[in-house]
């Protein structure tokens, strides 16, 4: 009779939910990685929308939206997917996300709509969306592919937030449309015309770019 034991098969231990790793996919792109003042990605809508926080909070949420289904729509076909077509089958997805968005700002928020609606659509060929599709969800479980998908759009969203900050409170004296400087005693603020301008989009994204990569001590190659 045999003597030979057998071993009991070890149960892998799964990964945390927000072990370090994956919490690295959201706090990368928010600083060391960012996709606007790092990658230079995503340049063109930061500053044609940015000149009220109300209507560049609607296009962060609706960027953080896209970004979150896209990656995980992505990241579940990813197997079925041929390569020859991959590129259309992203470009669809988006699009049929960024055009349930559109819709629904069409139905609830139509004011809004009414301003972002040529912004909003052209969210479809954002660097950032497609990047993150290509470099990301298309290798990678579904889980991190949303995690991906929320620290990008986080890390756009925050510097889009900033440059509407300073752009709607220097050329009006308001932020989110309350008269901030009439309220703390500067009745006569002269607002600066620059700053409604893709100029003044310039200079303050420029500034948090010189800012940040200051602090972070990050340099081109």
């Amino acid at each position: 009779m045999s003597t030979e034991t057998i071993e009991a098969p070890v149960a892998k231990e799964s990964e945390a939910l927000l072990s370090k790793r994956r919490k690295k996919f959201i706090t990368d792109p928010l600083n060391d990685d960012n996709p606007i003042t790092v990658q230079v990605l995503g340049i063109c809508s930061a500053l044609a929308v940015t000149t009220q926080m109300k209507p560049t909070m609607v296009m962060a949420l609706s960027v953080i939206f896209v970004m979150i289904f896209s990656n995980l729509i992505i990241s579940l076909l990813r197997n079925a997917i041929p390569g020859r077509v991959r590129i259309i089958v992203q470009l669809a997805i988006v699009a049929t996300l960024v055009t349930l968005v559109n819709e629904v700002l069409k139905a609830y928020a139509f004011d809004i709509y009414k301003q972002l609606s040529v912004f909003i659509g052209l969210i479809i060929t954002n660097c950032i969306v497609m990047g993150r599709l290509e470099a990301f969800a298309l290798g990678n479980k579904p889980y991190d592919s949303v995690l991906d998908g929320l620290g990008s759009g986080l890390g756009y969203s925050w510097i889009i937030l900033a440059v509407a900050f300073f752009r709607e409170l220097w050329g009006s004296g308001k932020v989110f449309g309350y008269d901030l400087m009439g309220a703390i005693g500067f009745e006569s603020f002269a607002a600066n015309g620059l700053m409604v301008s893709p100029v003044g989009a310039f200079v303050v994204l420029g500034f948090i770019i010189w800012v940040q990569r200051s602090k972070t001590g990050y340099v081109e190659h």
